[in-house]
């Protein structure tokens, strides 16, 4: 699969990279790390560009560009700074569903929002007893008369604290299986019973929001439920097809912003009279670290470029997803081995690459989930019988 890019993926790729490098300055970094600040400002001027806009389409004010696009933007942000470029590129989460799966007025309602007034969106499935098992929600959206009311707590969400306007799952009705019944529903953060905590002291993407949303009786018209009732898992499913590439973008960005760093280091740092990157050790792990990328970017690429074209390859996107992420904390733990002991010290950018990296085996499906989703594609026939 040729993934030579055309003149004007190239051009979004280094405006991309331009943005980020002069945005994400130092002392911004440093902050928003340090005091866990949600960067608004840049957010902003990020969306007004449309770099966190890239797939809404044109007529809702986005720029009707695909996923792999997105890849692009998404790696060269993740390569300066993870948190901020999480705080940027997130700020739009959920919108896919909408596009995928909403009605006319939702669109023209919600995108509109986002495109045109800055509205930071977020998507609510995880739950405190239900993460990886996304059917075992506990989450109530039951109908009462023209409107739905909706109670239960959502842990872990993205723009949580922030957002304008969720998309929750909650169980509408109990079905033959667990799956069935989960419904979804476009929720105002400003609505009665809507409450959000932030949650602090994160291992690390602190500049990222992340937040527990609790629903206590709120209530929305029958207007704000997206789809089909009870058809919420499936919508979950594709969703997850589209996002997943992305979160591997993420990993690769992480990777190569480690590796960007080590590779520096190891070139000035002497020991025994001679910079380390003449041991031998040294070069092997370099070695290592830059084939892992060059992987995980064409698993990026590949898994994007499928579901751009429309082709539904979900064991794509969690290999992309599992490799990528993994490779993330590997290249992230030997870049910050290879810097010693200034590695180490809280205002070295390996030490926050270390720990930004972590999250890409986690959220979004967990690695162990890649695996099983991977497995199950291939193994189908047989566990069918």
């Amino acid at each position: 699969m040729d993934f030579r890019l055309s003149k004007e993926q190239e051009e979004i790729k280094k405006a991309a990279r331009e943005f980020a490098q002069r945005e994400f300055t130092p002392e911004l970094i440093q902050e928003c790390d340090r005091e866990e600040k949600y960067p608004r400002d840049v957010m902003k001027k990020a969306r007004d560009l449309g770099f966190s806009t890239i797939k809404i389409p044109e007529e809702y004010g986005g720029m009707g560009l695909t996923l792999f696009e997105e890849v692009l933007v998404t790696e060269e942000f993740y390569s300066v700074n993870p948190g901020i470029a999480n705080a940027c590129l997130s700020s739009t989460f959920g919108t896919e569903l909408i596009t995928l799966f909403g009605n006319e007025e939702q669109k023209e309602k919600y995108l509109r929002w986002v495109t045109e007034r800055h509205a930071i969106t977020a998507m609510a499935n995880t739950e405190p007893e239900a993460g990886s098992d996304a059917a075992g929600i506990k989450t109530k959206i039951v109908r009462d008369g023209d409107e739905y009311v909706i109670n239960g707590t959502k842990t872990l969400i993205t723009n949580g604290s922030v957002c304008d306007f969720v998309l929750v799952t909650g169980r509408t009705f109990q079905g033959k299986k667990r799956h069935h019944g989960i419904t979804f529903a476009i929720v105002e953060s400003s609505r009665k019973g809507f409450r959000a905590a932030k949650i602090r002291n994160k291992l690390g993407m602190r500049a990222s929001d992340t937040a527990e949303i609790h629903f206590r009786d709120v209530r929305v018209p029958e207007e704000n439920i997206l789809g089909e009732p009870g058809k919420g898992f499936y919508y979950l499913m594709e969703f997850f097809n589209h996002t997943r590439p992305r979160v591997a973008a993420q990993a690769v960005g992480i990777a190569r912003g480690a590796f960007e760093l080590a590779l520096k280091y190891v070139k000035e740092r002497r020991q025994f009279g001679m910079p380390i990157a003449s041991f031998q050790h040294t070069q092997f792990k370099i070695a290592e670290m830059a084939t892992r990328i060059n992987a995980a970017r064409l698993l990026a690429y590949q898994a994007a470029w499928q579901c751009s074209t429309g082709e539904r390859r979900i064991e794509l996107s969690s290999m992309a997803k599992w490799y990528a992420g993994e490779t993330a904390v590997y290249v992230a733990d030997w870049a910050l081995q290879l810097h010693g002991g200034y590695g180490y010290i809280g205002d070295c950018a390996a030490e926050r690459f270390y720990r930004d990296a972590k999250l890409m085996e986690i959220y979004e499906g967990t690695k162990e989930i890649q695996k099983l989703i991977i497995a199950k594609h291939y193994l189908r026939d047989s566990l069918r019988r």
